[in-house]
């Protein structure tokens, strides 16, 4: 499923502090990250907003966060005009895991269900990164995988779109992904990508099993060698005038249409 393609902009790119922190903006991001135990080195709230954010302020300061009070202008301008709601958490960056810890887990694989993977091929919006990540938790799908170029990072705004969910979905950055989606494949997963001309809908198409789900970069979608390791292809059938959906919508149609597949079958 393809969409408009963004211009390439600075909030594309990881902000960090001088010591190499991250940014997590946004009260709900925040929250996130406290239920979790995983306490921000430090936090900067904006002037006059003490009251609105006390509960969260108090819960971060518990959790060891130094508070720093700063003016909106500083927070604005460290955001890059970002909704940050207040509040700015310095975190130890986020990172990708690796191939190898994927076909160990599939290797070690316990679930009652099957896996289910998403799949993104060549999606560099870090706002469609962070919603693909979103309904991906939401749908209870076992892992998002991507490949090491031509991908958005996992930065502050991935973060923040994601709410919450950049942090506990396991993204595994892979060199390759025509070779990987083979292995899958011979690991008895099958993949089915997403492409406006295939003549199968996928509410047709069985996803009960092992699926991996792939979606195609905004604007272009799947490459050539990524389709062709392709076990099918499905489309979303499109009743009005626009031709495509917006990568992160079409993502969680197809993930909650796995869903209720397996609903019904269990």
């Amino acid at each position: 499923m393809k969409s408009s393609s963004s211009r390439r902009n600075p909030r594309n790119a990881a902000i960090r502090t001088s010591d190499g922190l991250d940014q997590v903006y946004g009260v709900h991001a925040l929250e996130s990250l406290l239920e979790r135990g995983e306490a921000p080195r430090e936090l900067w709230v904006q002037q006059g907003v003490g009251n609105r954010l006390k509960d969260v302020v108090a819960n971060a300061q518990v959790s060891g966060a130094r508070i720093k009070e700063q003016p909106r202008e500083v927070l604005d301008q460290l955001t890059q005009g970002a909704a940050h709601q207040g509040v700015v958490a310095f975190c130890a960056p986020l990172t990708p895991e690796g191939e190898e810890s994927l076909w160990l887990r599939l290797r070690a694989w316990h679930a009652p269900t099957p896996p289910l993977l998403l799949v993104l091929d060549g999606v560099t919006d870090v706002h469609n990164f962070g919603a693909c990540l979103r309904s991906a938790d939401a749908a209870g799908a076992h892992g998002v995988i991507v490949a090491k170029d031509k991908a958005a990072p996992l930065n502050a705004t991935v973060r923040k779109v994601a709410c919450g969910a950049a942090e506990v979905v396991p993204v595994y950055q892979v060199t390759n992904l025509s070779r990987t989606l083979a292995k899958l494949k011979d690991a008895g997963v099958w993949i089915t990508g997403t492409a406006g001309e295939a003549e199968a809908s996928v509410f047709e198409i069985d996803m009960t099993g092992p699926t991996a789900l792939v979606m195609g970069a905004e604007g272009k979608g799947m490459r050539r060698l990524t389709r062709e390791a392709c076990d099918n292809l499905a489309k979303l059938p499109m009743a009005g005038q626009v031709s495509s959906l917006n990568v992160s919508v079409a993502t969680g149609i197809c993930l909650f249409e796995a869903v209720r597949q397996r609903q019904l079958a269990s």
